[in-house]
């Protein structure tokens, strides 16, 4: 454990530096004004079509004979709600992963990891690859997962998981990408996976935080560039790099 609360600290760190804390609400604001601009417009059919699908349910004609016709808009309403929370979340994530990575991994590495050699095992479609299909799971594990939010201590530690899958997924491979080869970004994965899960499920609790969380995409970031860089040092440790 050890080993990642040196990165959480280290990431905070980062964090504070100007060029670090200038990039902060960037990831925030663009997914906000993504997701508010699809609310703005398709906001009443989404909210329709939630309602539609409980109106085919047996729930609605439960409803329905009891005059509590309203129950099922409003809970449209919250399921639409619970749907784009979560959405403009990993899109903020996203954006940090895809487009901000590189420019904090140079910031990181420069400083505080100059000893590591850069082998490029990642490309940039590789990223953007990386990231899309990060989502678009944790977007079908979110809703696969959504009923069981019904049954206590469930609607805590689902969201947990799924951010701990979201944010190793999605983070991992940038940290890496510059300074990695692919045989070496395998063995640190089958060597720490694990520990980066864990990472990403304490960095998930951040989002609980009000305003803490607007920092998370970048700290996020920081953080698994911090434990990445740090286990791929460890590796090269054991395994020399070829001059």
């Amino acid at each position: 454990m050890q080993d990642i609360l040196n990165a959480l600290l280290n990431a905070l760190k980062s964090l504070l530096h100007p060029k670090m804390l200038a990039l902060v609400l960037w990831p925030v604001v663009l997914a906000t004004l993504f997701w508010g601009g699809l609310a703005f417009f398709f906001w009443s059919d989404w909210v329709a079509g939630l309602q539609g699908l409980i109106g085919h349910s047996a729930v609605q004609e439960f409803l329905g004979k009891h005059e509590l016709g309203w129950v099922a808009r409003t809970a449209a309403i919250a399921l639409a709600f619970l749907l784009l929370v979560p959405m403009g979340v990993a899109t903020a994530l996203l954006i940090a992963a895809v487009i901000a990575m590189p420019y904090m991994v140079r910031f990181v590495a420069g400083r505080d990891y100059p000893d590591i050699g850069m082998k490029r095992g990642g490309t940039v479609l590789g990223s953007i690859w990386n990231g899309l299909a990060a989502v678009t799971v944790f977007a079908a594990l979110w809703l696969a997962t959504l009923p069981l939010w019904l049954f206590g201590p469930f609607a805590v530690v689902i969201p947990i998981l799924l951010s701990a899958y979201l944010n190793q997924r999605l983070f991992r491979y940038d940290a890496l990408a510059d300074h990695a080869s692919r045989e070496e970004f395998q063995q640190l994965l089958e060597r720490a996976g694990g520990k980066m899960y864990i990472l990403g499920g304490l960095l998930g609790l951040i989002q609980f935080v009000p305003f803490l969380n607007l920092l998370l995409p970048v700290y996020i970031g920081l953080a698994y560039i911090h434990f990445c860089l740090a286990e791929l040092r460890k590796l090269r440790g054991l395994l020399p790099v070829e001059q």
